[in-house]
């Protein structure tokens, strides 16, 4: 079984609030006269654009509104140096490899990772290529921003989730970074001792009632580790349809008291009105 797909992530974010240095006057502008008028006025309209879009989506539920924030904070990021509205943005490796962080208006108080390029979701088979970005690699390395004024949680706290085809509501593709649910917390730290890097177990979370496979991914980071990878290459009844595919990695603890991770994953029927979500596991704030 390939784990590969990963890509290096040792470089070094801006966020959002980071302010603009510059040894100019409070009053004037480091590019100067109209130029530097025309800047101010672009930035501005840009991040008013970007949550004009985001919000307005949630009431007319334009599955691209998410792809349209993205786009908006990776230009603003280009321009000013700032990736507001969202708290990050990383286009070191250029526009195929780069990713945003933001915080969705509304719903619970997770994170979401996006990448910069246009992607739907977990059907596209591209995610499992072997030179395919670790986008969850990237998005567990943004779990401190979860904790207030950047305490790092706890790991059995954190998980990272992507839903299906099915159960999302936004043709971009985004992983949730939350904390766990405190019953599913449980249930996982119970679970993770019993379980193998190496083959597959039915499970079931309690409270939700969600046929799931389980294993662990048998180390403490997720460098090198590609879970769309994995799914794909070791799970056959991921393939069968792929945008049926909900999955879910969270930190854990192997038998031996090791760090580790759960990787979950949960396929929902296209015959049933509801489809159980992977963020169905997150809890509404963290600790």
């Amino acid at each position: 079984m390939g784990n590969g797909g990963a890509v290096e992530n040792g470089v070094q974010h801006r966020e959002a609030a980071e302010p603009m240095t510059s040894s100019a006057k409070p009053d004037s502008d480091p590019r100067g006269g109209a130029a530097g008028g025309i800047f101010g006025l672009r930035s501005a309209l840009l991040t008013v654009a970007a949550l004009a879009t985001f919000s307005a989506a949630a009431a007319v539920e334009n599955r691209e509104a998410l792809w349209g924030v993205v786009q908006m904070c990776r230009i603003n990021y280009e321009i000013t140096g700032a990736a507001f509205p969202c708290l990050q943005a990383n286009v070191a490796g250029g526009v195929r490899h780069g990713y945003v962080i933001l915080r969705p208006p509304v719903g619970n108080p997770d994170l979401i990772l996006s990448p910069t390029r246009k992607i739907a979701g977990v059907e596209e088979s591209g995610l499992a290529a072997e030179d395919a970005p670790n986008y969850f690699d990237m998005a567990w390395s943004a779990r401190s921003l979860l904790g207030r004024d950047g305490e790092r949680l706890p790991r059995e706290d954190v998980a990272l989730a992507v839903n299906s085809e099915l159960a999302r509501t936004q043709d971009q593709l985004h992983i949730h970074i939350g904390c766990l649910s405190n019953d599913v917390k449980q249930a996982i730290a119970a679970l993770a001792p019993e379980l193998s890097s190496s083959r597959w177990r039915r499970v079931s979370l309690p409270a939700r009632g969600i046929p799931l496979w389980a294993r662990t991914i048998g180390q403490d980071s997720l460098a090198g580790v590609n879970p769309f990878r994995i799914v794909a290459e070791s799970l056959p009844d991921a393939g069968e349809d792929p945008g049926a595919v909900n999955i879910v990695v969270a930190g854990a603890r192997s038998a031996a008291g090791r760090d580790d991770f759960v990787l979950l994953v949960a396929i929902d029927n296209r015959s049933s009105r509801h489809s159980p979500a992977g963020s169905d596991v997150l809890g509404r704030a963290c600790p």
